[in-house]
């Protein structure tokens, strides 16, 4: 653990190397090898089926920290053009091309995005490693699924840490608890959650670490500091 007064603030953090990495993988396609099926062990076109889409026949689709949105681009040669597609990433495509009719970007931290709909499907794709407030952005993103919607992104429990002076408690374990407690799912660094609703954990986000150094994918990626209120 280490003082609060060294930990970045949302704003410091997001110009840093670690976050602006240039050697972030923003490539990946659809389906094969390098790709969303491959890193979420499903086609997101499988969750976006009209039958199970929030309104029978306009599924849609968020992407956060979407990268180059190959993927997402490559699912709307295969989606109904009503269909509704949001790739949010920090910086936005490198490489600018035509938006298909299904799909919006924004570019922009992801805590200055606000949608107005709900989702049948939101993806995090390695995406939280490079997150401060995790945890918080987890309760976000609950509230944007549809009822019968589905968030699948990969998470490093590991990475949520105590600040200094605290006794400790945010532990892998009790970082999992409580997200087990609020109806996510955790198995193979991927967390689930089926069904929007109002999440609250008993956390209190108190900075970032940018200094964390490598996570489970050998990249460096960020440290989430907290307090914990729980039992």
């Amino acid at each position: 653990m280490i003082p609060d007064t060294l930990l970045t603030t949302a704003a410091a953090l997001e110009r840093t190397s670690v976050v602006a990495n240039n050697t972030m993988n923003r490539e990946r396609g659809l389906d094969g090898v390098n790709s969303y099926a491959r890193e979420l062990g499903f086609s997101p076109l499988d969750a976006l089926d009209a039958e199970n889409s929030l309104d029978g026949a306009a599924p849609a689709w968020l992407d956060l920290c979407s990268g180059e949105g190959l993927a997402m681009r490559q699912a709307a040669e295969r989606l109904p053009v009503a269909a509704r597609l949001t790739a949010v990433d920090l910086v936005g495509p490198l490489v600018p091309r035509p938006l298909p009719p299904q799909m919006e970007e924004v570019v922009g931290s992801v805590f200055a995005f606000a949608p107005t709909r709900a989702y049948d499907l939101i993806t995090c794709v390695h995406g939280l490693h490079y997150v401060g407030d995790q945890l918080g952005l987890l309760t976000r993103i609950a509230s944007w699924l549809a009822p019968g919607g589905v968030f699948v992104g990969h998470f490093d429990p590991a990475s949520i840490r105590g600040v200094h002076g605290t006794d400790g408690a945010c532990t892998t374990r009790t970082t999992l608890r409580a997200l087990r407690a609020a109806g996510f799912s955790y198995a193979s660094h991927r967390l689930t959650l089926r069904g929007g609703r109002e999440v609250v954990l008993p956390f209190r986000y108190v900075g970032a670490d940018a200094e964390a150094g490598a996570n489970y994918t050998g990249q460096a990626a960020v440290g989430s500091h907290y307090e914990y209120y729980g039992d």
